[in-house]
C-alpha cells in the first residue's frame, strides 16, 4: 500500500517563512540601530572622561547668573539653568501659537483673495505671495525688526498706530482686556456662546440635509447668538486702551519689538505658503461644484463658504501640517534679532556651563517633541474632515 502525502500539510522551511523574514529582517536592524548607538555613547563617554567631564545633567540645578529680557513666567538671575530653559520655552510656545492663528488667518484671506473677481485684490495676493515666498526669512525678520518696527521708534517720540497701538524703543502697546472678574466671566460666556452656536449649527445642518427645510429657527438663533458675542466681545471684557503720559504708555499689553518683529515674521512669511495650499486646496474642487452652488443662486463669496472651501479642507488639511511644523523650526530664529527663546535661551546655558551635547539634546528632545504634538494633533483634525466610507 503507497502511502501519499498532502503537500498542504508539509512544514514550510523557516528561511522560506515570510512572516519570520519580515520580524528576522527588523530584529536585525534594530540590533544595528543600537549596537550603532551604543557605540557613539560609548566613544562619546570616554571623550568626556578624558577632558574629566561626565555626561550628566546635573548642571541644570546650578544657579544661572543670566537675565532673559520677557516672559510669562516670572525670572530671576538666582533661577536654576532648567527654570532658565522652561522661561525660554514658554517665549517659544508663546510665538508658536499665536503664530499659528496670524499665519493662518492671512494664509486663508490671500488663498480665497486668488479667487477675487475684483482685480486689483487678486493682484495685490499674488504679489505678496510671490514676494514673500522668494525672500529669505531671516532677511524678512531683519526688514521687520530693522526697518519696520525701529524705523517707527526713531528717536523718543511714541508712534500711534490706527487702532490705538503705538510703538516705542520701550515696544508695542496693543488694546487689552482688563485683568477683573467681568473680563474671565465673559471669556466664559464667549466660551459658552461658541459651543452653543457650533451645536445650534450643526442641528440646522441636519435639518436642511434630512428635511429639506431653511432652517430659520436656527438661522435666527445663531444670529442672536452672533449678537450676544460680538455684545460681550466689545462691552464685557472691559477693554484696557492705551495711553500717553509724560511721554510714556499706560494700560493695553506691551510687548517687545523683538516679538513683534518674530510674529510679523512668520505670520507673513508662513501665510503665503499656507495661501498657496489654500488656492491649490480649491483648486481640486471640481468646477462643477461651482456651477452647482451658482445654480442654487449662491453668489461667489456664499458659494465659497458653504460649498467649496469645506470640500477644500480635505486637501489644505494634510499640507498644513507641514508649515506648521516649519513655523516651529523657523522660531529658532528669533536668535537673530535677541528675542529669547528657547534656543536663545539654550545658547546661553551652553557658554557658560560648556555642556554642548547636554544642551543640544534638550534643544533637539524640545523641538522634537513639539513638532511630533502638532502632527498628532493636525493628523486628528484630518481624521474629522475626511470622507468616511460607510
Amino acid at each position: 500500500m503507497t502511502s501519499s502525502t498532502d503537500p498542504s500539510s508539509e512544514k514550510i522551511p523557516i528561511w522560506r517563512d515570510e512572516r519570520f523574514m519580515r520580524i528576522a529582517v527588523q530584529a536585525i536592524v534594530l540590533l544595528v540601530v543600537i549596537t550603532i548607538g551604543a557605540i557613539l555613547f560609548g566613544n562619546l563617554t570616554r571623550n568626556l572622561q578624558q577632558l574629566g567631564r561626565q555626561f550628566d545633567f546635573n548642571f541644570l540645578r546650578n544657579q544661572s547668573g543670566f537675565n532673559i529680557g520677557e516672559g510669562i513666567l516670572s525670572y530671576q538671575p538666582t533661577d536654576t539653568y532648567f527654570w532658565a530653559l522652561v522661561v525660554g520655552f514658554t517665549n517659544t510656545l508663546r510665538l508658536i501659537f499665536v503664530g499659528f492663528v496670524a499665519a493662518t488667518t492671512l494664509g486663508i484671506l490671500a488663498g480665497v483673495a486668488s479667487f477675487s473677481d475684483n482685480w486689483l485684490v487678486k493682484k495685490i495676493s499674488q504679489i505678496y505671495v510671490e514676494i514673500v515666498r522668494n525672500t529669505p526669512l531671516l532677511l524678512q525678520l531683519f526688514f521687520w525688526y530693522f526697518a519696520v518696527f525701529f524705523g517707527l521708534s526713531q528717536g523718543a517720540n511714541i508712534t500711534r498706530l490706527p487702532g490705538s497701538v503705538f510703538v516705542s524703543k520701550k515696544g508695542i502697546v496693543i488694546p487689552w482686556p482688563a485683568n477683573q472678574p467681568l473680563t474671565w466671566l465673559s471669556l466664559i460666556a464667549l466660551i459658552l456662546l461658541a459651543i452653543a452656536a457650533s451645536l445650534v449649527w450643526r442641528q440646522r445642518t441636519k435639518v436642511m440635509e434630512e428635511q429639506g427645510a431653511a432652517g430659520k429657527p436656527q438661522q435666527y438663533m445663531l444670529i442672536g447668538m452672533s449678537v450676544a458675542g460680538l455684545l460681550i466681545f466689545l462691552f464685557g471684557l472691559g477693554w484696557e486702551f492705551p495711553q500717553v503720559v509724560n511721554n510714556d504708555t499706560q494700560g493695553g499689553l506691551r510687548v517687545s519689538l523683538e516679538y513683534g518683529s518674530m510674529l510679523a515674521g512668520l505670520a507673513f512669511y508662513t501665510g503665503a505658503f499656507i495661501a498657496e495650499i489654500v488656492r491649490a486646496g480649491i483648486q481640486s474642487v471640481s468646477k462643477g461644484q461651482w456651477e452647482a452652488a451658482r445654480a442654487l443662486g449662491l453668489h461667489s463669496g456664499l458659494a465659497m463658504r458653504l460649498v467649496v472651501f469645506p470640500q477644500a479642507l480635505r486637501v489644505i488639511i494634510p499640507s498644513l501640517n507641514s508649515q506648521y511644523i516649519n513655523l516651529a523650526k523657523n522660531s529658532s530664529l528669533a536668535l537673530a534679532i535677541g528675542y529669547p527663546d528657547i534656543f536663545a535661551t539654550a545658547q546661553t546655558t551652553l557658554n557658560q556651563t560648556g555642556r554642548a551635547v547636554e544642551v543640544i539634546l534638550l534643544i533637539m528632545l524640545t523641538y522634537l517633541t513639539t513638532d511630533l504634538i502638532i502632527s498628532l494633533v493636525m493628523n486628528q483634525l484630518n481624521r474629522l474632515v475626511q470622507i468616511k466610507e460607510r
